[in-house]
């Protein structure tokens, strides 16, 4: 047992030094430039002007000196409870990442005959595949989080500290607040709802980068689409014939989006009642979203293509062991 996790230890690890640019230097990256435009705007609105300017539809409707006292407390728990939520764009960059990372995980190895080496070691197929599996679904997920939550207080350290200069000091309202430090366990507990959501893209997008011998990209996105295209024509021609209609639509969400939008943190939203959302209006509440988020779990639709993606996962660790193209 010992042993076995100190391969995939030394696995994972593997797995980040080869490709640390895509799981550590790209979100950095977002990160700075979030830091130098959204913080570096930040400053230099408030340091140019020294009056609040709201404004609807592109024209100013009031201006006040300030912040009235009876507002600061609903500022404070509005920063408290959603300032993790500007740094939105990083959750943007990790399905991109995991995407092609997942598309090359297998194929690269085979195509640059280095799985003769990997092969050579008292590693096992199942190690190896698992490993992988586990960066693209745990590593690169508490990554991207780490990254954000540093950007998030950067940036909200700098706003914070603008306002203070400016008379609008909701340094202590903030730091008062349990939501300021609860914030960052709410982001993290949607982490085993992001794996299930995405079990079914990661396992289809390994099986293909094991199976494919080129053109990775577009046998993984070309047969789901193609076969969402061809199922959508046998439709209208049956419908224009015999009256009866197939389910496209259900191929389309169930199938070909989970097999290729899995990775998109919170695509399970769309599962979640519209108006609950929409009522986010004082800050974001964390408890309320992870238990509509968590409750899209009573269907059982997301376990059986979680169930279909761990099929996938294992199907790659037979294809690696027997399409050895050295």
């Amino acid at each position: 047992m010992n042993t076995h996790m100190s391969t995939m230890k030394w696995l994972i690890r593997r797995e980040l030094w080869e490709h640390k640019g895509a799981f550590v230097y790209a979100p950095l990256a977002v990160a700075a430039a979030l830091v130098l435009l959204l913080g570096g705007g930040f400053l230099y609105a408030l340091a140019t002007t020294g009056a609040f300017h709201f404004q609807a539809n592109g024209q100013q409707v009031i201006t006040i000196e300030g912040v009235p006292p009876e507002m600061y407390a609903k500022a404070a728990a509005i920063a408290a409870s959603s300032y993790l939520a500007i740094t939105a764009p990083l959750f943007l960059v990790l399905p991109v990442v995991v995407f092609f990372y997942c598309l090359a995980a297998l194929h690269d190895e085979r195509r640059d005959r280095s799985i003769l080496f990997w092969k050579s070691l008292p590693m096992s197929d199942q190690e190896t595949v698992l490993s992988k599996a586990a960066v693209a679904l745990v590593v690169a997920p508490l990554l991207t989080v780490a990254i954000g939550i540093a950007t998030s207080l950067v940036l909200l350290v700098l706003g914070l500290l603008a306002s203070a200069v400016k008379g609008v000091n909701l340094i202590a309202p903030v730091l008062a607040n349990a939501n300021f430090y609860l914030s960052p366990l709410y982001l993290l507990s949607f982490l085993p709802l992001y794996i299930v959501w995405a079990l079914p893209t990661v396992g289809w997008l390994l099986l293909v980068s094991s199976w494919a011998r080129s053109k990775v990209f577009l046998w993984a996105v070309g047969v789901p689409v193609i076969a969402l295209a061809l199922l959508a024509w046998f439709d209208f021609l049956v419908g224009r014939f015999s009256g009866l209609s197939l389910n496209v639509k259900w191929f389309g969400e169930e199938v070909v989006a989970r097999l290729l939008g899995g990775l998109m943190p919170g695509i399970w939203f769309g599962e979640v009642n519209g108006r609950a959302l929409a009522e986010q209006n004082a800050g974001l509440d964390g408890p309320m979203l992870i238990g509509l988020s968590y409750g899209t779990l009573a269907s059982p639709a997301v376990w059986i293509a979680a169930a279909a993606g761990c099929a996938m996962i294992y199907g790659a660790i037979r294809l690696r062991r027997w399409r050895d193209e050295g």
